[in-house]
C-alpha cells in the first residue's frame, strides 16, 4: 500500500485539479492514506496567548514550534475557536513548523483598536486581518489552513495573495462566494440547513443569539458534528472565546452581509468584486471533508476545477463532522504537511 500511495502522490500532484472528479479511484486512495480515528482533544490548552497590533485589530494568537520553521497559519470557524487545533499544533510543531493560530475578529482576546471601527464580518475583511498579521509578524509566506469561516478566509488569501501562500488546506473546499450568489434561492432542503442564517436576519435572532450564545453554539456543534461525542469541558473551553464583546455583532453582520441585508466597508469593495468573479486558486491545495459533516457544504465534484495547481481531495471517514481538525487532528496535520511538501 505504501508503494502505491507514494506512486499516487508523485503522479497526482503533477496534474491539474480537473482530474479529481473523474478519478474516484484517486479519491479512494487518498481516503486510505488519510483516514484516522476520531478523538477528543487530549491537550488541555495552548498556555500563553500572545497579543500583537495588526491592522485594525489587536490579535490574540497561540504559537507553537520553532521560530525559524516554515509557517502554518491555522484558522478556526464559527462558533468555534483556536482550540479546534489544540491537537494539530503539536504534530506540526514536531514536524518543524512554526504554527500560528489566531483568534478571528470577534473571538477570544482579539479586539478592535478603535471603538469607531465598524464591527464588520464580511469575508474580505477577515482575510485582510490575516494578511496584516502576517505583515506584522514578518511572515512572507505560510501554509494557510482552516475550516468553516477559517476555510473561506484561507481560500480568499490563496486566491488574492497567492504569493503569500506556500499551500492551502481547506475543509469543505472552495467557499469563496458573493452577495449576488448568496441571493440565489436554493431547494427547500438546502435552505433548511441555513435556518440560523435566516434567524440572524431578524432582530429577534440577534437578541436570541446575544442571550443564548453558548446554548446556540452547543446546538450548532451537535448539528454540524452529529457523531462527535465532545464533553462539556471541551465545549466550555472554546465557548469562552464567544464572550468577546464584539462576537455577536461580527456574527450577525457576517450572515446578514451574505444575504445582502448589511453593507460592507468601502475599502473592501474592490476585493469583494474580485471574489465575486470566483477566481481560480493556483497554489498547492488539499481539500478535505468529514464523512459525517452535518453543516451545509458543497459536493467536491462541484469545486474541483477551481483549483488549477497541484490538488488533492481527501474524505476522512469514521463519523468525522464539521470540526474536522479537532475531530481528526492527525489527518488534518498530515494534509498540511503533504500540501506543503508533496
Amino acid at each position: 500500500m505504501k508503494q502505491l500511495i507514494d506512486q499516487h502522490r508523485r503522479k497526482f500532484f503533477g496534474v491539474a485539479a480537473g482530474t479529481v472528479a473523474a478519478g474516484l479511484g484517486v479519491i479512494e486512495l487518498a481516503r486510505a492514506e488519510t483516514e484516522a480515528p476520531r478523538s477528543l482533544a487530549s491537550n488541555a490548552s495552548f498556555g500563553t496567548i500572545k497579543q500583537i497590533d495588526a491592522g485594525v485589530l489587536n490579535v490574540g494568537y497561540a504559537e507553537a514550534g520553532p521560530s525559524n520553521g516554515p509557517v502554518a497559519i491555522l484558522l478556526h470557524g464559527w462558533p468555534y475557536d483556536i482550540h479546534a487545533f489544540v491537537d494539530v499544533a503539536p504534530i506540526l510543531a514536531k514536524a518543524g513548523y512554526r504554527v500560528i493560530i489566531p483568534y478571528l475578529r470577534g473571538y477570544g482576546t482579539t479586539h478592535f483598536l478603535s471603538s469607531e471601527t465598524p464591527r464588520n464580518g464580511e469575508p474580505a475583511a477577515m482575510a485582510v486581518d490575516i494578511i496584516a498579521l502576517m505583515d506584522k509578524l514578518d511572515i512572507k509566506k505560510a501554509v494557510v489552513a482552516g475550516f468553516d469561516w477559517g476555510a473561506r478566509t484561507a481560500d480568499i488569501i490563496a486566491a488574492l495573495w497567492p504569493e503569500r501562500c506556500r499551500a492551502l488546506v481547506s475543509v469543505s473546499g472552495y467557499l469563496i462566494s458573493s452577495q449576488a450568489a448568496g441571493s440565489a434561492p436554493l431547494p427547500p432542503s438546502a435552505e433548511l440547513q441555513w435556518w440560523y442564517q435566516f434567524y440572524f436576519a431578524t432582530e429577534r435572532g440577534r437578541a436570541g443569539y446575544e442571550k443564548y450564545t453558548h446554548d446556540f453554539a452547543k446546538l450548532i456543534w451537535k448539528l454540524a458534528s452529529p457523531q462527535w461525542k465532545f464533553d462539556d469541558a471541551t465545549f466550555d473551553r472554546s465557548a469562552a472565546a464567544l464572550d468577546n464583546k464584539d462576537h455577536v455583532a461580527i456574527t450577525i453582520h457576517n450572515y446578514r452581509w451574505r444575504l445582502g441585508l448589511a453593507k460592507g466597508e468601502a475599502k473592501y469593495e474592490e476585493l469583494e468584486k474580485k471574489l465575486a468573479a470566483a477566481p481560480l486558486i493556483s497554489v498547492p491545495t488539499i481539500t478535505m471533508e468529514g464523512d459525517a459533516n452535518g453543516a451545509p457544504h458543497p459536493d467536491p465534484s462541484i469545486y474541483a476545477k477551481k483549483f488549477s495547481g497541484r490538488y488533492d481531495y481527501r474524505l476522512i471517514t469514521g463519523g468525522v463532522g464539521h470540526n474536522l481538525p479537532q475531530e481528526a487532528p492527525q489527518a488534518f496535520a498530515k494534509a498540511v504537511i503533504d500540501a506543503d511538501g508533496a
